[in-house]
């Protein structure tokens, strides 16, 4: 009888063991994963190119970090793929390395600046991005308010290659970036993207410990003619790794390239901006008073990411609009609805009539909703335009600015803000 129970004990710690060792070769594998995942992005198909492939090489070079290289040192022949080659060369490389090395500050180190080739012949036809389309796109991303809280800056250089027609980009340092882990530090790193191209990231290695980082790593964008650039959008997101969880958000910053000068190398600090908590979207919108008839006219613009409250990612955005005075509605109106998007251009206006002398006591409050063919229209995000007590700084000083400013028309931006 003491035999059986020996086995039996020998045999219930023998399964432990093997559950206990089960448990630590995931958790192996796990973190093996996370940290490989910090190195390597996987390259998918571009749709959103006129092209038919996107290919990506790696020049190296021997650079300082003062000086960012015109061009790369290695010669690389182009070969135009298809899309089935480019499938079979993703399968015999697996994973490709999108993360530039550190360029020394001694000049003696080895680098391997990235480099985006975007094939395809502007005189084809390839690049008819129309200046209309330009101007839409990068509207999309301007932005003059300052960032609500401070988030850190960050430092980096742009030029453009004109006769290899290569952008370059070097990011060179943050500063001043809020502490994301317990340690009083963040472990920061850069994601570069020139938007509307999402699915195309590249990454920075990442600075452990440390709230101003320096990066010093260079990336080139090969392919792109002016032409094309100027519809582009540099977007930095600054993110701080977490081996055990998804990375924070930190501070991002746009910078539409029809804004830069490419006539010579450009240096930049940007501010970042933090990541919206409760992100609404934006409004676009006009104020204009005419003293002499009592005229007050509100036109609706546009709005630009609006959050999304349909199960296909969309929304059906209007805009519903009461004139108040104090907390006393006086006048309705409305805009169209506008289906599936989150991007509507609604260019709708409405007149008041206010007397002068009530100029200053009335509001507007302006409502983005989302219609609902079943159930109850949902608010998306509102303002309240106003000379007093408006919703925020902004929409008070646009008020003030259309009443020291008549008979003309003041644009301005909004952030929406939940109910």
């Amino acid at each position: 009888m003491t035999d059986m129970a020996s086995i039996v004990l020998i045999a219930c710690l023998a399964i432990l063991g093997l559950i206990i060792a089960i448990a630590l070769f995931l958790a192996g594998g796990y973190l093996w994963w996370r940290h490989k995942r910090s190195q390597l992005q996987f390259i998918e198909p571009n749709e959103d190119e006129e092209s038919s492939s996107y290919s990506l090489r790696a020049a190296q070079d021997i650079v300082d970090s003062g000086n960012p290289p015109t061009k790369p040192q290695v010669p690389v022949t182009h070969a135009i793929t298809t899309p089935l080659q480019n499938n079979i060369n993703r399968k015999l490389n697996g994973f490709l390395s999108l993360r530039t090395p550190l360029i020394g500050g001694s000049g003696a180190s080895q680098t391997k600046p990235q480099i985006i080739s975007s094939l395809g012949n502007p005189g084809d036809g390839t690049t008819k991005d129309s200046a209309n389309k330009s101007i839409s796109m990068t509207d999309m991303y301007l932005d003059s308010t300052d960032p609500s809280e401070n988030v850190g800056q960050i430092h980096f250089s742009l030029e453009y290659d004109f006769q290899n027609t290569t952008l370059i980009l070097k990011v060179l340092q943050g500063k001043e970036l809020p502490a994301k882990d317990l340690s009083g530090t963040s472990d920061p790193y850069v994601r570069v993207t020139l938007l509307p191209d999402k699915k195309h990231r590249l990454e920075t290695k990442i600075k452990r410990r440390t709230l101003n980082p320096r990066w010093n790593e260079t990336f080139y964008f090969e392919g792109f003619p002016i032409q094309k650039l100027q519809s582009r959008v540099l977007h930095l997101h600054v993110f701080d790794y977490d081996r055990f969880s998804r990375d924070d958000s930190i501070g991002e910053v746009f910078l539409p390239l029809c804004q830069v000068d490419f006539a010579g190398k450009q240096s930049f600090w940007k501010a970042l901006k933090p990541p919206a908590k409760d992100k609404c979207g934006e409004l676009l919108s006009s104020l204009c008073y005419h003293p002499s008839n009592s005229i007050l006219t509100l036109t609706l613009i546009k709005a630009r990411n609006l959050k999304a409250k349909d199960i296909n990612g969309k929304s059906d955005p209007y805009v519903k609009v009461w004139l108040q005075f104090g907390d006393k509605r006086v006048e309705k109106r409305k805009t169209p609805i506008f289906t599936c998007t989150l991007n509507p251009v609604f260019n709708e206006s409405f007149s008041f009539n206010v007397p002068w002398e009530k100029i200053r006591e009335c509001s507007l409050d302006v409502m983005v909703m989302d219609f609902d063919n079943i159930g109850r229209n949902e608010l998306i995000g509102r303002i309240l335009l106003a000379g007093k007590n408006g919703s925020g700084a902004s929409e008070t000083k646009h008020w003030q600015d259309m009443i020291s400013k008549p008979r003309q028309t003041v644009v301005q931006w909004h952030r929406l803000k939940p109910e």
